[in-house]
């Protein structure tokens, strides 16, 4: 039987109902993506208000890899209801944060000793591992990516790339952050070809040390294995490697940015594995927590120790409820085939896909590593020119017709995959059909628009 069941035109009246309370009662500033309203969540399905019910391929932004209200994590969390919610791990601490904490430090790339701290999201993980570097080495400097997002908090927000609309209007942004250009091969900032190109955007590190910011002024590295919001661009293998060995010559750390890409989304638990990398300290977030607010930094032990007793925490950070979700998330990894799921939904959409760059000029790039997957939407092959508005239409088509998807890079043209881990392989070649006829639909439209004579 078909999962999609849609009993009304989408959005139904309860969401209409609903949007036009949210109207008065919430700022312009927080936008949806779509105008569904949900009223229930199960696996890699959601039903909204109205009793449309929908495949998701956005798994609450990559935070329920495990599946929305997984029953392992729900039964945990129902006995951890019953003891306690919140007394705040620097008041009275409780075992479930260190079991975490001793989790991560086992799980993470590194047979090196290691420590955790954790918090409530991925932008404060992402401002504690700066804090954490900074303390160590004493150095200020920061250097991000071109395309990168690291969240929405000041110090996360100059650490992203996009300027609209993450950094527009918000005023002064903290210093010390540099950007160079990103392993991003289908867009190269050097017009270069990977492998003839030496992977020249990795050995320009040693070119900013000598034309932007020195080497002994900058704190750490930091970047995302695979960019998230920045449009799943995944680099060369070989690229991390060049890219650390250059840090650790001039003593500044490497931080691997794992918030979306981590617990089985590339299909291993975090993506740094694919290259074969050691972070200095790995930050996680997003499914970790199994749907619940969760954010980690896990590093080397003398890095973790650098900032004094009381320099790190947060009132609600590491609390009760999300720790038990992230053991129960964490055994079902450690228990059942969750990566190899991730894998199979990888080659999946990477065979339809590829007919489909084929078959429709509209999709420029497909990529991605295990269930993080991608298209990049051109106006033509030729030119490259990014599709924004064709992209756009390609999710309207999506949710009116059952199907919950995202859009993602620099310049909104990407279409990009976050389905839960758990999904059937029925439901997810119904959802790929659904994504095939917008794509299809789209691209008529597209074909059928008069091209100017050159």
């Amino acid at each position: 039987m078909a999962t999609i069941q849609l009993r009304t035109s989408i959005p139904g009246p309860k969401s209409k109902a609903l949007a036009a309370r949210r109207e008065s009662a919430l700022p312009r500033g927080l936008s949806h993506a779509t105008p569904v309203y949900v009223g229930k969540a199960e696996g890699a399905t959601l039903e909204d208000v109205d009793g449309n019910r929908f495949i998701d391929f956005t798994g609450g932004i990559g935070c329920v890899n495990v599946g929305h209200r997984a029953p392992e994590v729900v039964g945990e969390l129902k006995k951890q209801l019953d003891q306690f919610l919140h007394v705040s791990v620097q008041v009275t601490p409780y075992e479930s944060y260190i079991c975490v904490a001793e989790r991560l430090n086992a799980l993470t790339p590194g047979k090196f000793p290691k420590k955790t701290i954790l918090l409530n999201t991925g932008a404060e993980a992402v401002e504690n591992a700066v804090k954490i570097a900074r303390a160590h080495t004493g150095r200020q400097g920061i250097i991000v990516f071109e395309d990168a997002f690291h969240g929405r908090t000041m110090m996360a927000m100059a650490m992203t790339s996009k300027t609209h609309p993450y950094k527009a209007g918000f005023g002064a942004l903290p210093g010390d952050v540099y950007r160079i250009p990103y392993a991003y091969c289908y867009r190269c900032s050097y017009s270069l070809n990977y492998p003839s190109c030496d992977l020249f955007c990795a050995r320009h590190l040693e070119d900013t040390f000598k034309r932007v910011v020195a080497s002994e002024d900058v704190a750490a590295v930091i970047a995302e294995p695979v960019l998230g919001e920045g449009g799943f661009v995944v680099p060369p293998p070989d690229y991390y490697r060049t890219l650390i060995e250059i840090c650790h010559k001039h003593g500044v750390l490497f931080i691997a940015d794992e918030v979306q890409s981590g617990f089985g989304r590339t299909g291993t638990l975090f993506a740094s594995e694919h290259y074969g990398i050691e972070p200095d300290i790995l930050i996680s977030a997003k499914s970790l927590g199994g749907g619940l607010p969760l954010g980690a930094v896990t590093g080397r032990a003398e890095i973790m120790d650098a900032p004094g007793p009381g320099g790190l925490g947060g009132t609600f950070a590491g609390n009760p409820m999300s720790c038990t979700a992230a053991l129960a998330v964490l055994d079902l990894f450690e228990k059942t085939d969750l990566l190899q799921r991730a894998n199979n939904i990888g080659t999946k959409f990477q065979a339809r896909a590829r007919q489909w760059q084929k078959q429709w000029p509209l999709i420029g790039d497909v990529r991605g590593l295990g269930a993080m997957q991608a298209l990049e939407l051109v106006r033509s092959h030729e030119t490259r020119e990014p599709a924004p508005e064709e992209t756009k239409q390609v999710m309207d088509y999506c949710y009116q017709h059952g199907l919950i998807t995202l859009t993602a890079g620099s310049y909104s043209n990407v279409v990009r995959l976050l389905v839960p881990l758990v999904i059937s392989g029925e439901q997810m070649n119904e959802g790929l059909d659904v994504l095939e006829a917008a794509l299809h639909s789209v691209a008529e439209k597209q074909a059928a628009i008069p091209q100017p004579v050159s």
